[in-house]
């Protein structure tokens, strides 16, 4: 089996496609694959690095805000989009794939409609709530369309396409530790435990919220451990407002660091999340079972992650705060309500494991090989 995945920008597009990639191996050994994607994304450095072999496309979305910066980028968009087609028919024949799979990201748009064109089997991953517009334009070209979630359909361009929901492929080491194990691991007690973090670069609103979160729960010496996770955007501040607080980054109660290592370990000590609402992160929520306040990113194309953390507010696995509606006051006041209701904390994480969909290797795999059989026809 030979098998094209393309895809890039950002992790959130670029980790799927891989995940994917891995699963097929797994169960196909001998399948050969190739990723591509564009010269300067994050897709350039991680897909070698996990192994894969890239080629790259030059192709870039267009910007509609208007300003002189972005009039060059359009004007590059055009020149790229000029080439692009040509650039994708050559990486195909050149690979000769059995099936192609897009998982979102600018690159994936030519390339996937090439292979579709040429009359290889296609399918497409969408990781949110509310596709991008690769995957919108796209799945009126593709043989089958793979969600995480349903609600995502309704935005999908009518196509001949069929679907299925298959939800997000999630770290293998989610769901290895009881709770107790995990703290221990921790060097935390029993108590309430809180998670929080902005991603690798983290975010200044959850940052700020944090620093008088820490605070509050630290200086009434409440029953709370909390690791929190600042990110580079934060290296310079939250470590300079604790000293000035007098409060330890580290300690029987606190873990408080710059980037968080061991994701799965600090996910199952918790008891209570407080995040942004990226695709992976809401699949590794539900996988783990774990109750949330979910602050979505404003700036993110499609108002996507609040589309995401919505799937889980209506559920009852999650508070939804919207970032113009953050204040610490009422990030204080919603984790003082949780942590004095363990009932309603152990139903929402009953209900955020109640969306987690177990078999979505056996999914994925099951569109694979219907595209699989399709290409052998």
């Amino acid at each position: 089996m030979r098998v094209l995945i393309s895809c890039g920008g950002t992790g959130g597009h670029i980790n799927p496609g891989l995940a994917i990639a891995d699963l097929i191996k797994e169960k196909y050994p001998d399948a050969e694959f190739l990723f591509a994607g564009t010269p300067k994304g994050m897709e350039a450095k991680l897909v070698p690095q996990a192994g894969y072999k890239i080629e790259t496309i030059k192709v870039a979305g267009f910007q509609r805000k208007l300003s002189l910066e972005n009039i060059g980028r359009n004007i590059k968009a055009v020149a790229y989009l000029t080439t692009s087609g040509r650039r994708a028919k050559e990486i195909i024949k050149d690979f000769e794939p059995d099936i192609a799979i897009g998982t979102g990201g600018y690159a994936a748009g030519p390339v996937i409609r090439k292979a579709a064109k040429m009359g290889i089997p296609t399918a497409i991953h969408e990781q949110n709530a509310y596709p991008g517009v690769t995957n919108r334009l796209l799945s009126k070209d593709v043989d089958h369309v793979m969600l995480t979630v349903k609600e995502a359909l309704k935005f999908m361009d009518k196509g001949r396409f069929e679907y299925s929901v298959t939800g997000l492929p999630v770290r293998s080491s989610i769901n290895h530790m009881t709770k107790a194990e995990a703290r221990k691991k921790l060097g935390f007690n029993g108590d309430f435990t809180i998670l929080s973090f902005g991603g690798s670069l983290g975010a200044g609103c959850i940052n700020d919220t944090m620093i008088d979160t820490v605070k509050w729960h630290t200086g009434k010496k409440l029953k709370i451990n909390h690791i929190h996770g600042y990110g580079g955007n934060g290296r310079d501040v939250f470590p300079a407002a604790m000293k000035e607080a007098g409060i330890p980054l580290k300690s029987d109660r606190l873990r408080i660091t710059e980037y968080i290592n061991d994701m799965d370990v600090c996910l199952a000590a918790a008891d209570l999340v407080i995040c942004r609402s990226g695709a992976s992160t809401l699949a590794e929520l539900e996988a783990a079972g774990k109750a949330s306040i979910l602050i979505p990113s404003p700036i993110v194309a499609g108002n996507h992650q609040y589309h995401n953390a919505m799937v889980l507010g209506r559920a009852g696995a999650a508070e939804v705060i919207e970032q113009k509606d953050v204040t610490s006051e009422k990030i204080i006041s919603e984790i003082e309500k949780l942590y004095n209701d363990p009932d309603k904390v152990e139903v929402m994480s009953k209900s955020a494991a109640e969306l987690h969909l177990s078999d979505t290797n056996q999914r994925i795999l099951a569109v694979v090989e219907k595209l699989l059989d399709k290409s052998r026809k």
